[in-house]
């Protein structure tokens, strides 16, 4: 058995928890991680786009790691995305998701200025080598202006601390590419939530997605439909996630704002997105009604 297959799952990328003043909540993140567990995932990827944390302070992000680790230490697998603005700050939080029991890091590539492949490379390299935890390089080059190249990503895997990729980047080729060119095993997880299967088809081991959090019972049923090789239902599935996530994108209000409202229809009430994301407005309560019908069908035929 290999100490990857700890990653090998269905892994939810954990939203930001807000109280009524819009400030972090100790009890919301407590609460929907115990969710998360009841459900049946393999873990969680805490403090990326899901997370808001371009939105939030180095403080607010330690103290979401620390509440999620508080009730997952031990029943999930957790991965911190640590990347920040600075090399420094990404340091530091990479040092406290170590110190609170993290099972692995994740960044981003440097953002807003352009930067040259040895830059991003020092910059992946300082991050992982400042703990002995395993790191996963995440690529998603629609935000950060940069496409892992075969280079880059064979210079990386020279390192024993980095065991994978999460790969956000809309070709399935990518997927084949990551795991052709590989020199070591690594986990290999798709990104984009909308073509789930056909990223494990070719080859993903695992997945990490933004909308996992909304519906984790059809990823998981979909990963299942996938294992046990009934690609029939696995496209079925597949294609009923891609019309939720069709129709929960089609509003005024941003699309983690719309999935909050979902699940607090469901009683996992977790506040709203942070500004300058932009919340529901009125006209998207058909939207969120339709959108959570969706999933509760679905649910229902497949998981």
């Amino acid at each position: 058995m290999s100490h990857l297959d700890k990653y090998k799952g269905i892994i939810p990328a954990f939203y930001a928890c807000y109280d009524e003043e819009g400030n972090i909540s100790p009890e919301r993140i407590e609460m929907l991680t115990e969710h998360y567990i009841q459900v049946g995932v393999k873990g969680l990827y805490v403090g990326g786009s899901s997370g808001e944390c371009i939105y939030q302070t180095i403080e607010e992000r330690k103290l979401v790691l620390e509440h999620v680790m508080k009730v997952a230490k031990g029943k999930l697998t957790v991965i911190a995305h640590v990347a920040a603005p600075s090399t420094r700050h990404s340091i530091e939080l990479a040092q406290h998701a170590e110190a609170v029991g993290a099972d692995a890091l994740s960044a981003i590539p440097p953002i807003y200025f352009t930067l040259p492949e040895h830059a991003i490379e020092a910059y992946w390299t300082e991050i992982m080598q400042s703990t002995k935890l395993d790191f996963i390089i995440y690529n998603i080059p629609q935000t950060t202006n940069y496409s892992l190249s075969t280079a880059l990503y064979l210079r990386m895997l020279e390192h024993d601390q980095v065991v994978g990729v999460k790969n956000s980047s809309m070709p399935v080729q990518d997927i084949f590419n990551l795991k052709h060119y590989a020199s070591k095993e690594v986990v290999v997880f798709n990104g984009p939530d909308e073509q789930f299967v056909a990223g494990r088809l070719m080859g993903a081991d695992a997945g990490i997605g933004g909308t996992y959090g909304v519906m984790p019972e059809l990823f998981l049923a979909a990963n299942q439909a996938i294992i046990d090789g009934d690609l029939d239902r696995a496209q079925r599935i597949q294609y009923r996630i891609d019309e939720i996530i069709f129709k929960m994108v089609s509003g005024h209000g941003n699309l983690y704002d719309i999935m909050k409202s979902i699940l607090a229809k469901n009683g996992l009430n977790i506040g709203r997105a942070r500004s300058p994301l932009p919340r529901a407005n009125d006209a998207d309560q058909m939207i969120i009604e339709a959108s959570h019908a969706l999933i509760e069908a679905a649910k229902k035929e497949f998981a």
